[in-house]
């Protein structure tokens, strides 16, 4: 028997099922923001995300589905989805003619590490990029937005926030932290020996016991910030308070990839087991011009959603009983309700069953099955153009008129 390679996991039935209900509720609330859908392909240029994600990142160093294809060049799985849509905005002139432009995406990401729970090789991931804005409002608006989709879902969450500063007091920042990472580096792990040289901020986010107990006492950045970035964080902080939302400052806060600047957050939960981020995002103004384009504003963030789906299968299953089965006593009637479903169809779901069956019969199955509502057709319903109607939910039941029915459903 052939199965799924490793790390690669089929969405059939209730999985598949949840997964729409989650891309759903996230289209739900961003599209009310202004975003727009776009799609971008699974296989990129390799050298799109070595630019985008950095070289000193695991994800590049370790991670990604990289091969030569037919034709010699070095191509890979995507293994995230911003790269992706900043190079379909350069390629689309988008930067060179200004403007404001929203974006939503859903589809596979690649990654080759080790599967565990709720992290597979192949994963899928909501996300959402703003191009051309600069105001901190925006910023604001992206964590709102995912606040929001959260809430929707009924997931307990925590919002972790934090500024990375810009051009101006990164680097100033950058070498303090190496200086005082120095003097302790020899309890370093080997991970972090390497970013040390590429991008020590990178170290902030080890999750090694021993370089945690070195950045004990480290320099923060939120310490470090000139005047324009402490005034945006402060207004961030502001806006946030004045919509309801609650956050945390974590200094230590860096994200995964070396492309964020200024705002970077996280929303973290507990609810599959230690604390993890679900769903997070930041401020990038300098990753258009990385890749060849004009300097543009951005800012984004993507939910990992089998996370999001751990965590909704561990919750009480609600009543969603949807969609009609239609069914006939005779066979002679499957052509009548054949013509019936089909009305129904353009309006409702509507499954037929083929075979003639007791009503009992009839009922099990829609019933395990989790239709709403159940229609039977028998002679004796058919001979005054009626049929029967049981509504599974609330267990009523009438006969009701088949010239009536789209009306009375």
């Amino acid at each position: 028997m052939i199965t799924a390679l490793r790390g690669m996991k089929d969405l059939l039935e209730n999985d598949g099922k949840l997964y729409k209900f989650i891309i759903q509720t996230c289209e739900s609330v961003v599209k009310n923001y202004g975003y727009k859908f776009c799609e971008t392909p699974k296989l990129e240029e390799t050298t799109l995300f070595k630019r985008s994600v950095g070289q000193s990142s695991d994800i590049v160093g370790k991670e990604m589905y990289q091969f030569i294809d037919k034709s010699g060049n070095d191509v890979c799985l995507r293994p995230e989805g911003t790269a992706g849509v900043v190079r379909a905005f350069i390629e689309s002139k988008f930067d060179r003619v200004g403007g404001i432009r929203k974006y939503f995406y859903y589809g596979s990401m690649f990654r080759y590490e080790r599967p565990q729970r709720g992290r597979l090789r192949e994963f899928h991931q909501f996300g959402v990029e703003c191009f051309g804005e600069a105001s901190v409002y925006e910023d604001a608006s992206a964590i709102l937005m995912l606040n929001e989709i959260l809430n929707n879902l009924g997931i307990k969450t925590t919002l972790k926030i934090n500024s990375l500063g810009d051009g101006e007091c990164m680097p100033l920042y950058k070498d303090k932290l190496v200086k005082f990472i120095n003097i302790n580096k020899e309890n370093l792990c080997q991970d972090c020996l390497r970013r040390l040289e590429t991008n020590p901020i990178r170290i902030l986010d080890c999750k090694n016991d021993s370089c945690q107990n070195i950045l004990k006492n480290a320099p923060l950045i939120t310490d470090n910030l000139n005047q324009i970035c402490q005034d945006e964080f402060n207004k961030l902080q502001e806006i946030l308070r004045a919509n309801g939302v609650e956050f945390e400052i974590d200094p230590k806060l860096v994200r995964g990839l070396d492309y964020y600047c200024k705002s970077a957050f996280e929303f973290v939960s507990a609810e599959i087991g230690s604390q993890s981020a679900v769903a997070g995002g930041g401020r990038y103004d300098k990753l258009c011009e990385y890749l060849g384009g004009k300097p543009t504003a951005a800012v984004g963030w993507a939910m990992g959603i089998e996370r999001i789906m751990e965590i909704l299968k561990q919750k009480e299953p609600q009543n969603s009983r949807q969609g009609i089965y239609i069914c006939a006593l005779n066979p002679n009637l499957i052509d009548e309700i054949y013509k019936i479903a089909q009305k129904l169809r353009k309006h409702h779901i509507t499954e037929i069953s083929y075979e003639a069956k007791s009503p009992n019969k009839h009922l099990n199955i829609a019933d395990k099955r989790g239709f709403e509502i159940f229609l039977c057709l028998g002679d004796d319903e058919f001979s005054q153009n009626q049929i029967w109607y049981k509504n599974l939910n609330d267990k009523s039941e009438k006969r009701i008129s088949i010239d009536d029915l789209g009306s009375k459903i």
